[in-house]
């Protein structure tokens, strides 16, 4: 049975996470650095990951955890690279799906944006998060779920 794995700390699509999650009767983890308020389901656990001077441990702890037919959803494109190579599907809060055809670009558009913004080419960041975002993830993690229930038979 799939899991869903929740990078936490900044998500801002759990609820909608929950509903779907338990609309299919899966598992939420939500792995984060710092507590956070989650409701009291039986399927929903939070691991909090003290990164005692490790800047990643939380998304170390998920890749440790993540495993095929798992869903991650993260907005950051280097962790999306490393739970794609333990088999998870990977999406981002905005509906983004991350695929092993689409990683390499991502992670190269975002060495580029960084470097931009860097020399002070680019001054602002991403658009803020909105109603379609919402949509789009909701539409995409009910994709996911469809897709590892499928691979699972």
């Amino acid at each position: 049975m799939p899991r869903i794995l929740v990078d936490a700390d900044s998500c801002p699509v759990k609820e909608e996470t929950y509903r779907v999650a338990k609309r299919y009767g899966l598992d939420v983890v939500l792995v984060s650095a710092q507590w956070l308020r989650a409701p009291p389901e039986p399927w929903l656990s939070l691991e909090v990951v003290k990164d005692e001077g490790q800047l990643d441990a939380a998304d170390d702890r998920i890749v440790e955890i993540a495993g095929a037919g798992d869903i991650v959803v993260t907005e950051d494109i280097l962790l999306a690279g490393r739970c794609l190579e333990e088999g998870a599907q990977v999406l981002s809060p905005r509906g983004r799906v991350f695929t092993e055809d689409s990683i390499g670009e991502a992670i190269a558009t975002r060495e580029l944006m960084a470097g931009l913004r860097e020399s002070g080419e680019i001054t602002g960041g991403p658009a803020p998060f909105g109603k379609r975002d919402r949509s789009n993830f909701l539409q995409e993690l009910d994709s996911a779920v469809n897709r590892s229930r499928r691979s699972a038979h």
